[in-house]
């Protein structure tokens, strides 16, 4: 079928049903929703079997709902009415939830019922929640939907409902006074992402985002007990929680130490060494160890990696080698794996050209530090989605390991045409030729675990439950394997040969004259959208790439 997409934006959920419903055969379109007319215009050049909303802010307009058949995705169970469904299910404690895939019609979240899906909460965030449990549900509801909307023989059933308002942020209100952790926690996962919680830090006003509990520290309620690297740590009535990003006034998300000068006068609360603290806190670089292997994780916000983080975590991974092991598992966080560099630290400094320059920098520095790990084997086991130089990064280990229903966007031209580098001139045409490798890199289209295996760009896709024990068992089977010394020194002949007929000094430069050019050249597109991606600008158009029904020479099937 001809289905067509009316989306707010191309979301990690709207990209997985976008590969999912193209995997099954079907021509997929989409049209972000910026105005009434220019859906109208999408849906006459498509001619759509069926239109499909994943991801609205707005109600789609009766001139289109009253015509076709528009399936909605609704993050809430079956009755479940409103704007804010997966922040009331997280701040009222909900054990059980789901998505529910309805017909559109006047009434939001009103029309007959689809099919849904529904699985466990957990103490998260909403981001994490939305990105994981609602996106796999939304995979199983919506192809259900799809299947029986093409069968033609399935008659949706209307179930009656109750609406929620808007979550406002007098719902969200904090009382540091009076609220315990649980409760302020739940507010804050609630509010994750987007919009944040209304408060104050340093007597300003901000919105706070990224909590985490802890343990150990505790002082006069609401008050600041010290810093860590980019989050602060504020007493709640019976513990404390360290908030790691804030949004002040008329300002961008930034981490909490950054956004705040006065955050330096805090004292350090630093932790005892890399080790993965025995006790609840915020730690965003984590070592453990499992015999002769050693995991090493890096969980950094939105998988955004800053100058200072990259050069922490290259200091890790260095330390880590040192270590008696065999393999050392670059394991990344739960959500993302990394998405390269990061744009809202570049986007605040000072000159924002020259902290890309030593970003770009210092995540290659990383890179390269793991393709000349000659003492163990690494592996990069993905359970999270990964973009830009993330890609690459993962593909500078010996192994990448990732989980099935992880989104990957290897690419980095639809941030103003950057070149990108991580060594991905010296990593990807090896892997799929130097034809593969500029129809990735030109491709600008989201690409599924499965695809990148089947590509040979990643070496195993692993099913999403049990993962973490999975690339566990198979680390441990590596370090043990009879073949390990020679598997090591084939890694190092390889490394050898490479460099004898082009050093790794030489790749690194030519990206990086490329990337000089993004930066301090005449052409300001990576300036100007790292500034409207920042700044959350509304779409004004469709990218081309997406809106295929907008290409000069598309044409309705016959």
């Amino acid at each position: 079928m001809r289905i067509l997409f009316i989306t707010h934006s191309f979301n990690s959920l709207t990209q997985r049903l976008y590969c999912e419903l193209t995997q099954l055969g079907h021509d997929v379109s989409i049209e972000f929703d910026i105005a009434d007319d220019v859906t109208e215009e999408a849906v006459a050049l498509f001619r759509p079997h069926l239109i499909v909303a994943p991801f609205l802010k707005r109600a789609i307009p009766p001139s289109i709902w009253s015509r076709h058949v528009c399936l909605v995705l609704h993050p809430g169970i079956v009755g479940d009415r409103g704007p804010s469904a997966l922040d009331w299910a997280i701040q009222y404690g909900e054990v059980h939830w789901g998505v529910t895939v309805l017909q559109a019609e006047a009434e939001m979240d009103a029309g007959p019922v689809w099919a849904e899906a529904g699985f466990s909460m957990r103490v998260a965030r909403k981001s994490s929640l939305y990105r994981n449990e609602v996106t796999e549900a939304a995979v199983v509801a919506m192809r259900a939907a799809v299947d029986r909307f093409q069968r033609g023989n399935f008659k949706p059933q209307r179930v009656p409902g109750k609406a929620h308002p808007l979550m406002k942020q007098a719902d969200r209100h904090i009382d540091w006074q009076r609220d315990s952790t649980a409760t302020i926690l739940a507010r804050l996962n609630a509010a994750d992402g987007f919009p944040g919680i209304a408060d104050h830090l340093f007597e300003q006003p901000c919105h706070l985002f990224d909590a985490w509990p802890e343990a150990s520290l505790r002082g006069p309620a609401g008050s600041l007990l010290g810093r860590r690297e980019t989050a602060v740590c504020r007493a709640t009535i019976d513990g404390a929680i360290w908030i790691g990003h804030v949004k002040r006034s008329g300002g961008i998300k930034l981490p909490t130490v950054l956004a705040f000068s006065q955050a330096a006068a805090l004292p350090e609360v630093p932790l005892a060494s890399f080790w993965k603290s025995p006790a609840t806190t915020w730690q965003d670089i984590a070592y453990e160890e499992a015999g002769a292997v050693g995991f090493l994780s890096f969980d950094f916000y939105n998988g955004a990696m800053s100058t200072r983080q990259c050069e922490r975590l290259t200091e890790a991974f260095r330390w880590a080698t040192g270590r008696p092991t065999r393999v050392i598992v670059l394991r990344g966080g739960s959500d993302f794996w990394s998405n390269g560099i990061h744009l809202n630290t570049i986007e605040q400094a000072d000159s924002p050209a020259d902290e890309s320059w030593a970003n770009i920098n210092a995540i290659d520095d990383l890179a390269e530090a793991v393709l000349r790990c000659e003492t163990q084997l690494t592996v990069a086991a993905m359970a999270g989605n990964a973009g830009a130089g993330g890609c690459f990064l993962a593909r500078a280990a010996d192994q990448v390991w990732v989980r099935d229903g992880v989104m990957l966007n290897p690419h980095y031209k639809n941030m103003g045409n950057l070149f990108g580098s991580e060594f991905w001139t010296y990593l990807l045409p090896p892997r799929v030729g130097e034809a593969g490798a500029a129809a990735i890199m030109r491709h600008r289209l989201p690409m599924t675990a499965s695809e990148a295996v089947s590509l040979g760009f990643y070496d195993a896709c692993l099913p999403s439950s049990g993962f973490v024990v999975d690339v566990a068992r198979r680390a441990v089977e590596l370090a043990a394997a009879p073949d390990f010394a020679l598997r090591l020194a084939a890694r190092r002949g390889q490394r050898e040969a490479d460099e004898t007929v082009k050093p790794l000094a030489d790749y690194r430069a030519g990206e990086l004259r490329q990337m000089r050019r993004n930066f301090y050249g005449f052409d300001p597109s990576y300036h100007v959208a790292r500034y409207h991606f920042v700044a959350r600008s509304p779409h004004s158009w469709t990218p081309r790439h997406l809106a295929r029904h907008r290409d000069l020479d598309w044409k309705v099937p016959e």
